[in-house]
């Protein structure tokens, strides 16, 4: 079964993996993906990543009409056949599609502990970032909200063969709160009085925390600012390594801090703030 990614899916990750397609009337097909055996490559084929054109989805089918009667067709989805799993016995956790539930974790988390708040505050769980920020960009369009700070992983590069002066974010240092991303900062350049909030609210609490400038990739933050007339816009990212992976990793001990941020960032600003971000006079 030959298949195209949705969104940023790296070939590097996908030889090997197993997944399991959703078929129209709600079963579950399991396959491998598989390209042409390295036995039988030319030299020069050994040295090169597969392309996505080169590989397909084995069911264990031999024909088409077999594949047919599985209940597989065009239009069918498949995903990653991997669980959740702890790391060394420690606070670190891998699977797959931690970007982004684990933003949604995050604000569910960081929601139900929101208490006192003199603003009101919208939670939304967006849909299709991956493709184009599509979610956010309509549940902008509908909240008009006057600030908006977006929940994502980012990435942790504090891994072997990355120089230090390369780490993005280091994994276990606390959620990072972005300053821009996209490369050339085409991305986000965070609302700086967002930014220094959110700071501010870290460093009251104690709250460990990075500060993060990405060099690549953004989040719905990058959208929502563009909404209307504008909305100052910022972001608490969660360190990930190996994003857009099956086997991505975070450090729950950053996501509970991610999560305690987004709560009390929440709770502390105050109309007369909001306001004063809409009233900024440039000289």
């Amino acid at each position: 079964i030959r298949f195209q990614p949705i969104g940023g899916v790296s070939e590097r990750v996908l030889l090997g993996q197993r997944v399991l397609i959703k078929t129209r009337d709600g079963k579950v097909v399991r396959g491998v993906i598989g390209s042409k055996p390295p036995h039988i490559m030319k030299p020069e084929e050994l040295k090169q990543v597969p392309e996505i054109k080169d590989m397909y989805i084995d069911v264990g089918a031999s024909s088409k009409e077999e594949v047919e009667r599985l209940g597989v067709g065009v239009g069918c989805v498949a995903v990653f056949e991997r669980d959740l799993a702890f790391l060394g016995g420690s606070d670190v956790v891998t699977g797959k599609a931690i970007d982004d539930r684990v933003g949604v974790a995050t604000m569910i988390e960081g929601f139900k502990a929101v208490d006192g708040n003199e603003v009101d505050v919208y939670a939304v769980a967006t849909v299709q970032e991956e493709v184009g920020l599509k979610g956010a960009r309509v549940a902008a369009y509908s909240i008009t909200p006057d600030v908006a700070v977006a929940l994502d992983v980012t990435i942790a590069s504090d891994v072997a063969g990355v120089p230090e002066q390369e780490w993005v974010t280091q994994l276990g240092k606390g959620p990072a709160i972005k300053v821009v991303d996209g490369r050339a900062a085409t991305g986000l350049i965070a609302h700086p009085a967002v930014r220094d909030k959110l700071i501010e609210v870290a460093r009251q609490y104690g709250i460990p925390h990075q500060v993060e400038v990405a060099p690549g990739g953004t989040t719905d933050a990058s959208i929502i600012a563009l909404n209307k007339e504008g909305v100052p816009a910022a972001t608490i990212s969660i360190p990930s390594r190996y994003i857009h992976s099956p086997v991505e990793v975070v450090s729950l001990v950053d996501v509970v801090n991610a999560a305690k941020l987004t709560a009390l960032f929440s709770s502390k600003i105050t109309s007369e703030w909001v306001t004063s971000l809409a009233r900024r006079v440039l000289k």
